[in-house]
């Protein structure tokens, strides 16, 4: 493998080592860098070369895959150490973090700054998807750098849609988001109230299955917070987060997503009792006052 990669990758945690790992699968020559270096390391196995820093990550490369856990966090890998200053000419840097529309717009300004070329690219999915190259990819840049980022976005999923302006693909990461985080906190919202009737949650799943109102989803959380086990696909830290930038957003557009304000602070109280790092689905916890 070249000690030149063809693609740098910031962040290796819940998300990013999956991802790394199929671009690995792909053929890809991939140097990593996270900021917890324990969390980089087993990839080494896999044949991706470990960073020391984000400058030597991205020395050479010819496209930087950033997904860190939010905008300041990026702005530091990216920014603060120099790592922009030190992209080769005509790399492109796809941002695929979900760090809301003021974040990439920073990010953005920073990389237009910096003379290289930007591409706001999150995606839709978990960690199995992401394992399993299954995510669903948002695009959003100019349109004449598809050719050169589709087949490494196609070795982690599918590209759903390319947009021209950056920050309308995360605007669309946070709809999406604001549904995935509504019917998560709804099925914690029916499971604790049916508990608190003396209601079987059994029967009331049943009663819906196989209904309109059904979905995969509700069974599959719902089974977490019945077995009491919150194996993280993506943590409650991450989801209070989210929640934080749809709330920023929405309001800012002019309009007040008040019920992810109420999963916000339950996604908050849930932190706050022990829970950060569990699935999203123990929201359990801090449903209910």
């Amino acid at each position: 493998m070249s000690d030149q990669p063809d693609i740098a990758f910031l962040g290796t945690g819940l998300m990013g080592h999956g991802m790394v790992r199929r671009l690995l699968s792909g053929g890809l020559s991939v140097r990593v860098w996270n900021r917890t270096a324990a969390k980089a390391a087993p990839l080494a196995e896999d044949g991706a070369v470990v960073a020391g820093s984000p400058v030597e990550a991205v020395t050479g490369a010819g496209v930087v895959i950033t997904m860190l856990s939010d905008a300041d966090a990026v702005f530091a890998a990216m920014s603060d150490s120099g790592a922009l200053a030190a992209m080769a000419p005509n790399a492109i840097w796809a941002q695929m973090s979900t760090i809301g529309l003021a974040g990439t717009a920073r990010m953005a300004e920073a990389a237009a700054a910096a003379g290289v070329q930007f591409v706001d690219a999150p995606v839709l999915g978990t960690r199995q998807p992401a394992e399993e190259g299954k995510l669903k990819v948002l695009v959003a840049g100019p349109l004449e750098l598809r050719q050169q980022c589709e087949p490494i976005f196609a070795q982690l999923g599918t590209v759903y849609c390319w947009l021209e302006q950056p920050g309308r693909a995360t605007a669309l990461k946070l709809v999406c988001n604001s549904w995935i985080l509504s019917i998560t906190a709804a099925t914690a919202t029916s499971i604790r109230l049916s508990q608190s009737l003396g209601v079987e949650p059994d029967l009331f799943l049943n009663a819906i299955a196989g209904s309109l109102s059904d979905s995969q989803y509700l069974h599959a959380k719902a089974a977490m917070m019945l077995a009491g086990d919150y194996p993280a696909s993506f943590a409650v830290s991450g989801a209070a987060k989210d929640a934080g930038l749809i709330v920023e957003a929405g309001r800012e557009a002019g309009f007040d997503p008040q019920l992810i304000e109420v999963v916000r602070q339950q996604m908050q109280r849930t932190a706050e009792l022990g829970h950060a790092d569990e699935d999203m689905a123990a929201i359990y916890f801090g449903t209910g006052g």
